[in-house]
């Protein structure tokens, strides 16, 4: 009796203690991952300045035209800081950068945080609904031939996705537009123009086509992880025992595969979101959306560096969240 309460008057504490450690560790990684991500975008700003800075033509040239004169080029480096060592030059838009201060734009001379703010929410309104799209699709695609394993759906499945995914983007924007928007049926428009100061949702025709493609695109990449997660629970022992013991097929998939098979998708998903960010330039510019990544084609025209510079920093750290947060939800999972 009298070890019985011993132990019993030890176990209490021992769960807390594990609960408290699991969240330090968890604390610990969070940490870690946000101290990488402060030096990861610091090499990225110096990456994208020196770049933007190495592109071809000078800014002074573009902006008073071919007329101008030595003594004005001169001035306007001057009055634009540009007479400055390349470090001074680095450090100064560094410190305009993070107090938000993006600067101005050298084709329209408005500030790029104000161009900037309506096509943010144009990309982000047209990657989150491609996002609520490709997950659900995802999840019955890849549940669906984990369930008909090498059978006709499957593999018409497989082949498909070995297709789409082996095809370039601009490609299947282009067969789209082709297919839908111009030569054969011209159901769509094949330009997804937005009026300035309406949301995107008001004008649903000029989203399909683009959707579409970042769908396709989507589910392909994700629905092979799913379906690999799905067949591995699907052939694990415990399934197997549930299957022996009768249990409907139904039950088996949503109560005991699901869960399981649910766990490693979610940093699949994290960075699938990342690359459809990545990916909109293409698909932006190809159907004419006015977001970030048309935007960014058009600064690079224009040689507008401030625009660039913004554009390209905006979209590596969005990039960059996504990544780091799969990659914590991962070490997670596999720490549960």
């Amino acid at each position: 009796m009298t070890t019985e309460k011993a132990i019993d008057a030890v176990e209490p504490v021992k769960a807390p203690s594990r609960r408290r450690s699991r969240r330090a560790t968890i604390a610990w990684l969070v940490a870690q991952r946000a101290l990488m991500g402060v030096v990861t975008l610091w090499c990225i700003s110096v990456i994208v300045f020196v770049a933007t800075q190495a592109m071809p033509g000078d800014v002074a040239h573009i902006i008073l035209g071919a007329g101008a004169t030595a003594d004005q080029i001169a001035q306007l480096n001057e009055n634009m800081g540009l007479d400055q060592p390349l470090l001074t030059q680095y450090w100064d838009w560094l410190g305009n950068v993070l107090t938000g201060n993006m600067g101005n734009s050298l084709v329209s001379g408005q500030p790029v945080s104000e161009l900037l703010s309506e096509r943010i929410f144009n990309s982000a309104t047209l990657t989150v609904i491609a996002m609520v799209l490709i997950l659900p699709l995802s999840l019955l695609v890849g549940l669906l031939a984990a369930v008909f394993r090498d059978k006709l759906f499957d593999r018409s499945y497989l082949g498909t996705s070995l297709v789409v995914t082996a095809t370039p983007d601009f490609v299947l924007g282009s067969l789209v537009i082709a297919v839908f928007g111009t030569v054969v049926f011209k159901v769509l428009p094949p330009v997804s123009l937005i009026p300035p100061g309406d949301a995107p949702w008001q004008h649903p025709k000029q989203l399909i086509m683009p959707l579409a493609v970042m769908t396709l695109v989507g589910v392909t990449y994700l629905s092979r992880l799913v379906r690999v997660s799905f067949i591995d629970v699907l052939e694990s022992e415990y399934v197997q025992l549930a299957t022996i013991k009768g249990l409907s097929t139904r039950r088996i998939l949503f109560r005991h595969a699901l869960p399981n098979a649910l766990a490693p998708s979610i940093p699949a998903a994290s960075i699938m979101a990342a690359y459809t960010i990545a990916g909109s330039v293409v698909i932006e510019y190809l159907f004419g959306y006015p977001g970030i990544g048309s935007a960014l084609v058009d600064a690079v025209a224009g040689h507008d560096l401030p625009m660039v510079q913004a554009i390209i920093m905006l979209m590596a750290a969005a990039f960059f969240c996504f990544n780091q947060l799969a990659d914590v939800l991962g070490t997670l999972n596999k720490s549960r």
